[in-house]
């Protein structure tokens, strides 16, 4: 993919909407960049890995993405891109090509390709023989029309986190999160949940007649606030000039008392939901008032909602009790009417693997999270160790392959089957399905398959991986079914 060189996300989205074809430039790519993503046509880091953050986000968005380009030199106060004498200024064309990871100075033509009409029969096909369903991972409407396009069976997976930072959006819930007054967070959450409302109503109809599990807030807080190390700068500047910023001053330590440690094991997930019960019953608003809306048309709308991060029982029992119930109960007598919806968890901790039969008892589903439980079995955090160490330990053989590429087969998938043997030992039909990367990998799903072969129900993969993983989930199929031919190599 060819585009014009812009070293911010801003700048990205700013130039796209002026009609131009742009290629994000950044050393590597955080949350608040998505939006950057979205308007670029590629994206190109020079750090990373095949789970970075980048390469995460382009794969399920389907852009292309060079990461890890560690030759490659940038300057944010010049805005240019250096690699040996070459140098790429802001508005410099550059090609990268995702497959091989080479980039190009200038335009490389290029040829759109196209799908015959026999890529979807054969798919079809593979999709008659095989004993699991596959959805589609999705943030936006449009990630749901990709994936329905590829033959997804539903939405394992719709994160909402992408909504609180759509435009408009981003300065009430740091409103939000900055109020000590829960009614004045309600107040600004149900602004929120009406323009939230419009976003469920998009994907729902899309993906009308199939499952949609909708994901509750999942990332830490302090990810909607601004940049630290900014707010530091912006305030000893005010300071050093005597003209304090009470406004910047309060901001500034709403944030760093949010900061964390280790966000990734902190107050995130069904965590907020327990501290800050209004956020979870807004989504759940809007969720079940998009529906019911739908419903008055006569759409069928098959709707799961699920809760994060849980690692005890207690947590999903408050939750569900407590606010998705209620909250529930609210809007069917505001509207006259109910809908039928399950409520789920992720499986992501390694305690809620290890008491799944506890956690049984209390859902209608399960999709284990496998980003977040490899990261929790092996204790790596996965973006540093992506920076650090993974490539040495590849090379050393110390682990035969990445396990965030590649599910853990000795570990990970090991902790996921005692999980299943132990909900399915008291809930036999419980539904339990896969929503990690993992899900899209076809050695993950033949891993999968021969471990836990039929304790799964469906894989949800990223919309562009949904044809691979029908195909690799059909294959594992006829051999859990004993219909796999017999190959004979002379």
């Amino acid at each position: 993919m060819s585009g014009q060189a812009v070293f911010d996300p801003d700048r990205a989205v700013e130039w796209s909407k002026a009609g131009k074809q742009v290629i994000l430039v950044r050393e590597e790519t955080k949350p608040d960049d998505v939006h950057g993503f979205y308007a670029s046509v590629g994206v190109l880091t020079s750090r990373g890995g095949a789970t970075s953050h980048a390469a995460v986000v382009a794969r399920a968005i389907g852009r292309p993405a060079v990461v890890g380009a560690e030759a490659l030199q940038i300057d944010y106060n010049t805005r240019t891109a250096r690699v040996g004498d070459v140098v790429i200024k802001e508005g410099d064309w550059i090609t990268i090509d995702g497959f091989t990871g080479n980039v190009y100075v200038g335009k490389v033509p290029t040829i759109e390709p196209k799908l015959p009409p026999e890529f979807f029969e054969f798919l079809d096909m593979a999709d008659s023989v095989s004993v699991f369903e596959v959805r589609a991972n999705a943030d936006t409407p449009d990630d749901a029309t990709i994936a329905r396009r590829f033959g997804a069976k539903g939405i394992g997976l719709l994160r909402t986190e992408r909504m609180f930072r759509a435009p408009g959006r981003l300065d009430l819930f740091r409103k939000v999160i900055l109020s000590d007054n829960p009614s004045e967070r309600k107040e600004l959450l149900d602004q929120l949940a009406e323009m939230m409302k419009k976003d469920f109503l998009e994907i729902f109809e899309i993906m009308e007649g199939y499952p949609v599990t909708v994901r509750l807030f999942d990332p830490p807080l302090h990810e909607f606030l601004p940049n630290f190390e900014e707010l530091v700068t912006e305030v000893t500047r005010a300071r050093t000039l005597g003209k304090p910023d009470p406004e910047k001053e309060r901001l500034l330590a709403r944030v760093k008392a949010l900061m964390e440690a280790n966000p990734m094991m902190g107050h995130r997930g069904v965590r907020v939901g327990i501290t800050y019960p209004e956020i979870y019953a807004a989504q759940v608003k809007a969720i079940l008032s998009a529906a019911l809306e739908l419903k008055r048309k006569g759409k069928h709308i098959e709707l799961q909602i699920m809760i994060p991060q849980v690692a005890e029982v207690r947590e999903l029992e408050i939750i569900i009790n407590n606010v998705v119930k209620p909250t529930a109960e609210e809007v069917f007598k505001a509207y006259g009417d109910r809908i039928d919806f399950k409520i789920g968890t992720m499986m992501e901790t390694v305690r809620s693997c290890l008491t799944a039969d506890k956690i049984a008892k209390v859902v209608d589903f399960m999709s284990f999270g496998t980003n977040d439980l490899t990261q929790a079995v092996f204790s790596f955090s996965r973006d540093d160790v992506e920076n650090k160490f993974m490539s040495k330990y590849l090379e050393l053989g110390i682990l035969p392959y990445d396990p965030f590429v590649t599910i853990d087969e000795d570990g990970v998938a090991k902790l996921m089957k005692i999980a299943i043997d132990a909900a399915r030992s008291v809930k036999p039909n419980i539904e339990i399905g896969i929503c990690g990367e993992h899900g899209g990998d076809p050695d993950s799903i033949k891993i999968l398959a021969r471990v836990v072969g039929r304790g799964l129900n469906y894989f949800s993969a990223s919309p562009y991986r949904v044809p691979v993983a029908r195909l690799v989930a059909a294959q594992e199929s006829l051999k859990i079914l004993g219909r796999a031919p017999k190959i004979h190599i002379y």
